[in-house]
């Protein structure tokens, strides 16, 4: 039957939405940004249809996309005249769930049958729990089942990687998930050692991260983030679900050791979002962060899938959650190498930490340090102290880089490196890699342990990335200087291994590691399970 709107010239009712409407038609790409993110056209409900058909239209111009008549060819082909349906839900939804979003029976048996001709049509769409949610919203805002999957089409099939919409399989979307830890791990300091430190799964926990926006949110705060999904593509899922963190980890910081699930924890304050934010708020949140840009975030992405294809993970069975039980070493615990090996990059966590050189087994030897720990790359070195002092740094490079000037000294590594200490003060840390300069942060971990890192303060996020290839790890032919520069030290050990210093150091923003000179009880090096190569850096 048709719709009422076929019949009434809704523009003379509302001529206030008839306006909005035109200074959308005459509205650029950075306007219509704007406008998505204040709500410009979230009222009334024939206003925000008119706008996705229009942004839509935008995005098919630029791939290739399915016209109205393929899915009625699909249906036909599918369901019969009869248009009934006793298809199993698409392999690509993970849990066989559709968010109901105020939707009656019709329109949830509607999404079924366009999920189930999105299958159809994209037989190489093999895992994306967000489809679901995606085919709800904008039924909401669409003429009929036909142009819902026209809209669906136009984003599965958009090719621009700077401004994706779809992940396409579980690798991808692994990718996605460990970019988002990447940023997570930044922005959201505090949440990160809280679940490593209580030996929860924080594969688990961030794998949730997608569908705290497309799942959990309630309806009028997920069809805002719609509206500027639709305008600024998979850039600004990263921005909510870190705003989302930020706020839940207000919320969680007071009741910690109630917590025993996490991830149950999460997905039920982003249901009860409401009361700790509006919408306005969390979007507002959300754009104040200041993100790398998309090609630095298209860097990080492929990096991280990269990893994963090395690991061999191609699906959700060939994952396996790191085993810290066997996990032996002189200096730390298992539960703080646990803590550090969550703050190195997702595309190294995904390995298992190897002992490469130990005083213990290894000796004092300059020699025989060097011999164990080059040709590796990432390494984390941990030190004990005579007086039971405990830190370290994590090294992002080769020590096979550090042949020396003429003048006896080199500089090498990138912005990933940081140092940390193992103690009863604090965890401070900054993602050198992708933000500027951040303020020391303060946390507890433990009443009587903490640990505390310090990551490169020059790179700047306005730099490219070649800028941001800093090099912090100091090799002197008299000894080790593993963090630091000539604007002071980090961490410097004799070459005999037996004894060190600590300074502040500008380049990690650090105060002294240690308590100035000291002796060293215990020095190891960790490597990770298998060598990585980082990918080469795209073109300019």
């Amino acid at each position: 039957a048709d719709s009422p709107k076929n019949y009434v010239d809704w523009e003379k009712i509302d001529p206030e939405a008839a306006t909005c409407y035109g200074k959308i038609l005459s509205s650029d790409h950075y306007e219509l940004k704007a406008m998505g993110r204040t709500g410009f056209w979230s009222m009334p409900h024939t206003l925000r249809a008119k706008a996705y058909q229009h942004i839509i239209h935008s995005i098919e111009s630029t791939s290739t996309t399915a016209d109205l008549d393929t899915y009625h060819g699909i249906v036909r082909k599918l369901f019969g005249e009869l248009q009934t349906s006793t298809h199993p839900f698409p392999k690509f939804m993970e849990d066989g769930e559709i968010p109901r979003y105020c939707l009656n029976k019709a329109g949830l048996n509607s999404v079924k049958k366009i999920l189930i001709c999105i299958n159809h049509h994209f037989p190489d769409v093999s895992f994306c729990p967000i489809l679901s949610a995606l085919v709800s919203l904008l039924l909401h805002l669409s003429e009929d089942e036909a142009q819902c999957f026209h809209s669906i089409c136009s984003l599965v099939s958009y090719t621009d990687p700077k401004k994706r919409y779809i992940d396409r399989t579980f690798l991808t979307s692994r990718a996605s998930c460990m970019t988002f830890g990447d940023l997570a791990n930044k922005y959201c300091r505090g949440i990160r050692k809280l679940i490593a430190s209580s030996h929860q799964n924080l594969f688990e926990f961030y794998s949730d991260w997608i569908m705290w926006i497309f799942a959990d949110l309630p309806f009028t705060y997920a069809i805002r983030v719609l509206d500027v999904y639709l305008m600024e593509g998979y850039k600004v899922l990263y921005r909510v679900a870190l705003a989302l963190l930020s706020f839940y980890k207000v919320s969680v910081s007071s009741r910690v050791a109630h917590v025993d699930d996490f991830r149950q924890d999460m997905k039920s304050f982003v249901q009860n979002v409401g009361r700790h934010s509006t919408i306005d708020a969390l979007l507002q949140r959300a754009f104040s962060i200041q993100l790398p840009t998309r090609k630095e975030l298209t860097y990080l992405f492929n990096a991280n899938k990269d990893a994963l294809i090395h690991k061999d993970i191609h699906n959700k069975s060939s994952y396996q959650a790191m085993d810290f039980r066997a996990f032996r070493s002189s200096v730390v615990t298992e539960t703080e190498m646990r803590v550090v090996w969550a703050w190195i990059p997702e595309r190294f966590a995904l390995f298992s930490p190897v002992q490469l050189f130990s005083t213990n087994i290894h000796g004092r030897s300059l020699f025989s340090f060097y011999s164990k720990v080059e040709g590796h790359d990432p390494t984390v070195l941990l030190l004990k102290t005579e007086d039971e002092e405990i830190c370290g740094a994590f090294l992002s490079s080769d020590w096979a880089q550090k042949n020396c000037d003429e003048k006896g000294f080199k500089f090498f590594g990138t912005g990933e490196c940081f140092v940390f200490t193992v103690s009863n003060v604090q965890w401070c840390r900054s993602l050198g890699c992708l933000t500027n300069v951040i303020p020391l942060i303060r946390n507890k971990l433990s009443p009587t342990k903490d640990m505390s890192l310090h990551h490169s303060a020059h790179c700047q996020p306005s730099n490219s990335w070649q800028e941001m290839m800093r090099h912090f790890l100091l090799v002197s032919l008299c000894g080790l200087y593993p963090a630091g520069g000539d604007d002071g030290h980090a961490l410097h050990l004799q070459a005999d291994l037996t004894a060190g210093s600590s300074e502040h150091c500008d380049t990690f923003e650090s105060p002294p590691l240690c308590r100035g000179c000291f002796k060293i009880q215990f020095l190891e090096v960790w490597g990770i399970q298998h060598s990585l190569s980082v990918p080469p850096l795209p073109s300019q």
